[in-house]
């Protein structure tokens, strides 16, 4: 796995917790960057967003990130995807192409192309900026990663639902607001995960399917 935005590890503790290699991580600010040097001795640390290229990184199964939230948050200026720090999700996007495109160049196809799953998080007020469009932005911009000739439509009313998914040829795109008060946080922290399969239609079965029911024997 490769983790954007890494901030002080969040994806790559989730990683080593289900069986997962944190490969490399990206981040700028200093402190978070020594927790995570701590933590994750074996993780790389490659740096700035801006200034990666996706077909020089080491090649991962799965490119995480929480791209910068401030200008999707309803605290703050509602900038939208228009904002400097939010619309760092392009950064995200252009990544993953990038190393798609190299690992394609070795003959590989469909669901042998790395990185194969990509994983979004960020505040549920990216289903509101821009009237809605930024966050049809984000499933375009995503589910183009495998297919570019893909247009998502708006929903009925304009106003995204808070789980959803799409199913493509040979890629699926799956998101669900979570809270994290179910996961022993002491405080309410509702978030958007979104989860795209480039190789097939794992997406909604990674987010909307349970090993087991919870407290029940």
């Amino acid at each position: 796995m490769g983790s954007l935005f890494d901030g002080i590890g969040g994806f790559p503790l989730a990683a080593i917790h289900n069986g997962i290699v944190p490969l490399w991580a990206s981040e700028i600010e200093p402190f978070p960057i020594e927790v995570t040097k701590v933590r994750f001795p074996e993780m790389l640390h490659v740096g700035d967003i801006t200034k990666l290229s996706g077909d020089k990184l080491p090649v991962v199964d799965i490119i995480c990130g929480g791209s910068p939230c401030q200008d999707l948050s309803v605290a703050g200026q509602r900038a939208g995807m228009a904002g400097e720090r939010s619309g760092l999700f392009m950064e995200q996007i252009r990544i993953t192409k990038e190393m798609r495109e190299e690992d394609g160049k070795r003959g590989k196809t469909n669901d042998l192309v790395r990185p194969r799953f990509f994983v979004w998080e960020n505040v549920p007020g990216a289903f509101s900026t821009a009237d809605g469009e930024d966050f049809k932005a984000v499933l375009e911009e995503t589910t183009r990663i495998a297919d570019n000739t893909v247009s998502i439509p708006r929903p009925p009313g304009g106003v995204w639902k808070s789980a959803g998914c799409i199913l493509g040829n040979q890629f699926s795109i799956a998101w669900r607001v979570l809270d994290a008060q179910y996961w022993g946080v002491a405080q309410r922290r509702k978030r958007i995960f979104l989860v795209a399969d480039f190789g097939g239609n794992t997406a909604p079965k990674i987010l909307f399917e349970q090993d087991s029911l919870f407290r029940n024997p």
